[in-house]
């Protein structure tokens, strides 16, 4: 089959795959997989991608021409309108604008934060970015480092009052898939600061979620606790993190001053971009794939998540292009307001369900543009089973692309459809430098390499192209 890209040795393993695979073929409602045409139109779909994708050119005028895109500001608002012209010169069958209300908050000027008096640095600064819904601020107080919540709780009022907490426990690089380490870690950047104001701190600085070694602090969203005061909090770099600790270690003692100037204004409106091919013969039955339009208000949100989107759009033009007509309809979903609210994600699934909308499956791509490594999937308890066991026997026509499927995991953006019961699928690039990236000032543009973005566009269309052509 054309579609075996591999060496030769490569092609002979996953054409025997196939061939015994196949000897059998396993009935999708009612059809039976025809190996050869598909693997035919496979083969085909990343041709064409690979050929002549836009993702890239489209990402490329993304970060540059708009750049990162904080929910209610005005780059936000220039990527909905451009991205909404983009998606009316694909032909498709509607583009729409779906409204909603999201967070506006500005960081103003640039955060100030220092060590002062130190013995043996003077008065120095660390790089910092306030942290997403932080408060503003300006103190000066003595710092006390901490590594888990124990030691925090252990701490406690008596020694906590009046000071500046710390955070600094590293994402854990034993972890090969680094979404673990982040996992296990980010819980001091979410919920750091209401702990510690639990406490009587006046501010905390948060280790930057990052295994690299730099200094580009790394922002992302906490979450305050109405119980207690509101205090500013930052990410430092992982280098300032160091540096910090190191003082503390040496000199028994740190102090440090935080200017910062964010603030949170009224709610802001904002817009979903949606475009969609209606369907052939089930047009009420949804197949989505989409990504977050939004990103942190640094660098350009290449990775995350303007590869994402632009893939998703890509999506559609490449079904066009390969003159599929879909059985089920496919749309494109471009949510506003992942990063510090979820509310594009959320007014979706509301409207979806408002309107009685089936989603048969929903792909989400959101995790970089690097090279396809498979897809994760999800789904209500009830119907999970069964749709994994139908869309595992579709794993075999992705061997000769290097893809696997996997349980668990999904998307922030599709998880409130999992009510829906369709199933849902998060796309799975290799994760080994998003980290290094991810809500960041390095998340730019020349971060994202070319083929990887497309054989990324590529491997979700051919996953929609099976979920439509089979079903679940």
């Amino acid at each position: 089959m054309k579609n075996f890209k591999f060496c030769d040795a490569g092609r002979s393993w996953v054409a025997l795959t196939l061939i015994v695979f196949f000897t059998h073929p396993v009935d999708i409602i009612g059809q039976q997989a025809k190996p050869d045409a598909d693997a035919l139109f496979l083969d085909k779909i990343y041709d064409q991608t690979l050929t002549d994708s836009r993702c890239y050119d489209w990402l490329e005028h993304l970060s540059l021409k708009i750049g990162h895109r904080l929910s209610g500001s005005p780059s936000a608002a220039k990527a909905v309108t451009w991205t909404r012209s983009v998606l009316d010169t694909l032909g498709l069958d509607s583009v729409w604008l779906q409204p909603c209300m999201v967070p506006h908050w500005v960081r103003g000027q640039a955060e100030q934060v220092r060590v002062v008096g130190s013995r043996k640095q003077g008065t120095s600064a660390l790089s910092a970015l306030a942290l997403g819904g932080s408060v503003g601020g300006n103190l000066s107080a003595a710092v006390v480092e901490v590594t888990d919540w124990d030691q925090l709780e252990q701490l406690g009022t008596a020694k906590l009052r009046g000071k500046i907490v710390f955070y600094n426990r590293p994402m854990d690089p034993t972890q090969i898939r680094t979404f673990d380490a982040y996992r296990i870690a980010v819980d001091q950047r979410v919920s750091g600061a209401a702990r510690a104001a639990k406490f009587g701190a006046v501010a905390v600085l948060v280790r930057s979620m990052s295994l690299r070694l730099d200094d580009f602090p790394h922002t992302g969203s906490l979450h305050y606790d109405t119980a207690y005061t509101k205090i500013p909090a930052a990410a430092i770099s992982t280098k300032a993190a160091e540096r910090l600790s190191r003082v503390l270690k040496d000199e028994g003692k740190a102090t440090v001053s935080i200017r910062m100037f964010c603030r949170t204004l009224p709610d802001a409106p904002s817009f979903n971009v949606i475009g969609e091919i209606r369907g052939s013969e089930r047009p009420g039955e949804v197949i989505v794939v989409g990504g977050h339009l939004d990103s942190w208000d640094v660098g350009h949100g290449a990775h995350d998540d303007g590869a994402g989107t632009m893939q998703s759009m890509d999506v559609l033009r490449i079904l066009k292009k390969t003159g599929y007509r879909p059985r089920h309809t496919i749309r494109c979903v471009l949510f506003m307001n992942e990063e510090n609210g979820l509310r594009g994600g959320l007014k979706y699934a509301e409207e979806a369900k408002r309107k009685g909308e089936i989603h048969l499956a929903a792909i989400e791509t959101d995790a970089g543009g690097f090279t396809p490594r498979g897809f994760n999937f999800d789904a209500e308890d009830s119907v999970f089973d069964a749709f994994y066991e139908k869309v595992k026997a579709l794993e075999p026509f992705f061997s000769p692309y290097g893809l696997q499927f996997s349980k668990g995991g999904s998307g922030a953006d599709i998880g409130p459809l999992k009510d829906l019961k369709g199933l849902l699928s998060g796309y799975a690039p290799d994760s080994q430098r998003y980290f290094d990236y991810h809500h960041s000032a390095d998340d730019t543009f020349d971060k994202v390499n070319k083929r990887e973005l497309e054989l990324g566009a590529a491997s979700m269309a051919a996953l929609v192209y099976l979920l439509d052509k089979y079903g679940l």
